[in-house]
């Protein structure tokens, strides 16, 4: 009876089948609760498990439930312990752990997505690709006492999330509590993941002396735009060598030195045929990419790469709840920022699965997110009711190549027509008619007849 029941499931939304499959595999109680007992420096567990902490919040930031309350009436059998026990161990995480948690994901979802094949499409063969770039998290209510006395928004935290863009799988996040730290504080823990032959991308404000020599001492590349208060010595003129289509591109070699370390690199310009939105007419990047790997055009373009994790960013923020208003406390909303990642990597595998089956271009051009992740929140709790938590338990010890034939077995049943994107086109602009005060209100009923009536012979 319950196989029968799960192949209706399948048959009626294979996506959510999807997703719960996979969350399976990587909220495996076993392998969340020893990551804890790993990074864990100060919290230690009594009777509320992590593992218990990450299935709640999950179903939190996925929309399944509206809220941390909601969520934890629901399961409030399951969790065990009492509603300010819950809180004071989403208040507690240390940022460690959620940062563990993301690696975690990527870890284990790599593996899945390299198994579907859609992991060997790299611009740069022989070469991985790292896209970094800083997020402010959201002000959030004043409920904290401490808040209570501002107006001003409170910041619980930022952070730097790495992107991975063959898989586009985020590999990575650094979380910082204090919100109003510069953002080049973070930097040195980054560089500390840097491996050889790795090429990090990033805009300007990861563009120090310090974090050129060191990406470079290291063995690894960097496409990284300039800052304008970087100091740096021209070795020759700047000549054109071509045009992309943002405009012509030029270039020269150049010099960084830093505390007695002399770094010599390219320096790509590109004039801009348009200015941004800032106002810049032009970009200047610095790489040490050698020219036989990749020219000044090239450069250009895999600096584009940049908004893939702009792409990220707006997933989370718009699809899921990477930002819940109700949590003040730093470690607390840094954590659920690190949920919403990992299902933004839940999210990206599913996809991968999709241009296994259905072709990458047809995935990417017209399928929409939004729709997907509301087809799963529509489903998901009658599907937990009537297919029972050890239904889904081989799936987390399953092996990676047997998961992937099923993820793809699942995806050939799904109707993209269902979740094909709308895009609005431009809006024109509207005229604003005159507020009457002597006529504060219509009849909308009398309106709509006089309208009618005017197209009526």
């Amino acid at each position: 009876m319950i196989n029968a029941i799960f192949e209706q499931f399948v048959a009626a939304s294979p996506v959510s089948v999807m997703v719960r499959a996979t969350m399976e595999r990587i909220f495996s109680d076993k392998n969340l609760n020893d990551l804890f007992e790993e990074t864990a420096e100060k919290q230690y567990t009594r009777e509320l498990l992590f593992s218990s902490v990450v299935g709640l919040m999950s179903l939190v930031v996925s929309g399944i439930h509206p809220s941390v309350n909601a969520a934890y009436k629901a399961l409030e059998k399951q969790i065990g312990v009492s509603k300010p026990a819950l809180y004071g161990k989403l208040n507690g995480l240390e940022p460690p752990i959620s940062q563990a948690l993301v690696r975690y994901s990527h870890r284990e979802l790599a593996a899945v997505v390299k198994t579907l094949g859609l992991s060997g499409g790299s611009q740069l063969p022989g070469y991985r690709l790292r896209i970094a770039d800083g997020n402010h998290l959201g002000a959030t209510e004043h409920r904290l006492a401490p808040l209570q006395a501002t107006r001003s928004g409170p910041l619980p935290g930022q952070s730097i999330a790495v992107l991975d863009p063959e898989q586009l799988l985020v590999s990575d996040v650094f979380p910082c509590e204090d919100a109003h730290a510069q953002e080049r504080s973070l930097l040195p823990e980054m560089l500390e993941t840097v491996k050889a032959h790795e090429v990090w991308i990033a805009d300007r404000n990861f563009c120090t002396r310090a974090a050129l020599i060191d990406i470079d001492q290291r063995q690894a590349y960097f496409i990284i735009r300039a800052h304008q208060n970087l100091p740096w010595e021209a070795l020759e003129p700047l000549k054109a060598v071509g045009s992309s289509p943002s405009g012509d591109v030029f270039e020269q070699p150049v010099s960084v030195t830093h505390q007695g370390q002399c770094l010599t690199c390219r320096r790509v310009v590109v004039k801009l045929s348009e200015p941004t939105r800032h106002g810049d007419t032009e970009v200047a990047i610095f790489t040490n990419l050698p020219k036989t790997v990749a020219d000044a055009a090239k450069v250009s373009a895999l600096y584009l790469e940049r908004w893939t994790v702009e792409k990220m960013f707006q997933v989370i923020t718009d699809v899921f709840s990477c930002e819940l208003k109700s949590l003040g406390y730093p470690r607390a909303a840094l954590f659920v920022f690190c949920m919403a990642v990992v299902a933004f990597n839940l999210l990206s595998t599913v996809k991968a699965a999709l241009k296994a089956v259905h072709g990458a271009g047809k995935i990417e051009a017209g399928l929409s997110d939004f729709y997907l992740v509301e087809e799963v929140q529509g489903t998901f709790r009658g599907m937990m009711i009537a297919l029972p938590e050890p239904l889904w338990q081989p799936f987390a010890v399953m092996p990676v190549e047997a998961f992937s034939v099923a993820l793809k077995g699942w995806a050939t049943a799904i109707d993209l027509k269902r979740f094909k994107s709308s895009p609005r086109g431009p809006k024109k602009p509207k005229q604003k008619a005159q507020f009457d005060p002597k006529h504060p209100h219509v009849s909308t009923a009398r309106l709509l007849k006089e309208k009618k009536n005017k197209r009526s012979p």
